[in-house]
């Protein structure tokens, strides 16, 4: 058995009401369960979540099951594992075992079906791999960052500033989409950054993190221009 799990808490402090507030003209979440429903992946589309107007538009827009969270668990310094592990319990001891769980954001305009069938289909392929999940690489080369200092700048590693990006190894970050792994490794909270992990590669016009207003605004632009160029 297969389920996605989508953790919406309702205390979102820098944009208030984030995971359903109109997005480009439908919730935020919206988006994300739509990805799940499309993929056919899933025998279960799970909402984790401690608000009756997020359960309620989820629900709308194609959540199959909502698992409730308890106040220590809707916390801002609560992380995804957690949440994941009791949404995994609660729904093994409601309905039945599960083989591989796929931890899916609720701010993830851009993601794919597609993208979905790829992580799953790898992991699935690997079975020393516990994790499959979305990674895009850095737009500049990190190696030559700076950092404000007294007024001025300073390179945050000096013997790689003056080198050209093309001789630089590109670096690649978490792209905030989609977690699969398989069900014990979310239960014995293996490292998700680890060699038994899996990235699933994403173009970096996919990928934009929604924290902050500004977030919003860019992902917004981002996504009206590409539903625009298909």
């Amino acid at each position: 058995m297969k389920i996605a799990v989508i953790p919406a808490r309702g205390g979102s402090k820098r944009i208030l009401g984030k995971n359903i507030r109109e997005f480009a003209g439908k919730p935020l979440i919206a988006y994300s369960l739509a990805a799940a429903k499309e993929s056919q992946l899933f025998d279960e589309i799970i909402v984790s979540t401690d608000s009756d107007d997020i359960a309620k538009v989820a629900l709308e827009h194609g959540a199959t099951y909502i698992i409730r969270r308890n106040n220590e668990l809707a916390n801002d310094h609560v992380g995804t594992f957690p949440v994941i592990k009791h949404a995994i319990k609660e729904y093994q001891s409601a309905v039945g075992e599960v083989d591989y769980v796929c931890c899916i954001y609720a701010t993830a305009p851009f993601l794919c079906a597609d993208r979905l069938k790829e992580g799953i289909w790898r992991l699935v392929s690997d079975t020393k791999k516990c994790f499959a999940f979305s990674v895009a690489s850095f737009a500049f080369p990190v190696q030559r960052s700076i950092r404000l200092c007294d007024g001025g700048v300073t390179p945050v590693q000096p013997d790689k500033i003056a080198m050209r990006s093309q001789d630089l190894e590109e670096y690649y970050h978490d792209a905030g989409q989609f977690y699969w792994g398989t069900t014990s490794a979310w239960l014995d909270n293996k490292a998700t950054f680890a060699p038994h992990s899996i990235p699933v590669i994403l173009p970096r016009y996919l990928v934009q993190d929604i924290d902050t207003p500004e977030d919003w605004e860019r992902a917004e632009l981002m996504y009206r221009a590409y539903k625009l160029s298909r």
